[in-house]
């Protein structure tokens, strides 16, 4: 599981308003960061539910995703690598690039 990665992630049990069900996400922690966690951004394919930040992603054969989608990035969450269920697809480097721009802003770096 590397950066830049999108694989199907079950988020249950999950509380309150955070995302549920088994869904893509997107790996964002570092490879250079050895831990049995790993911290991911979950993609909805609700482009209705798009909100300010969140990040356009678009189906390709390499996302391999099966509709357009957003990075919902207000949901940042790490996750021990058995909630990992299977590799779906790459994210695009300039989606990445747009991403580690808003990761910038989130955290004041």
């Amino acid at each position: 599981m590397k950066k830049g990665e999108i694989w199907l992630v079950n988020f249950d049990p999950a509380i309150g308003s955070e995302y549920k069900k088994v869904r893509p996400a997107l790996v964002i922690q570092s490879d250079k960061i050895k831990s049995p966690l790993l911290t991911v951004i979950p993609l909805s394919s609700q482009l209705k539910s798009r909100e300010k930040n969140d990040i356009l992603v678009l189906k390709d054969s390499k996302n391999r995703l099966f509709a357009d989608s957003v990075l919902k990035v207000q949901q940042i969450s790490s996750f021990d690598r058995k909630r990992f269920i299977h590799f779906v697809g790459t994210i695009s480097k300039e989606c990445l690039a747009d991403l580690q721009s808003y990761l910038k802003k989130h955290f004041e770096l």
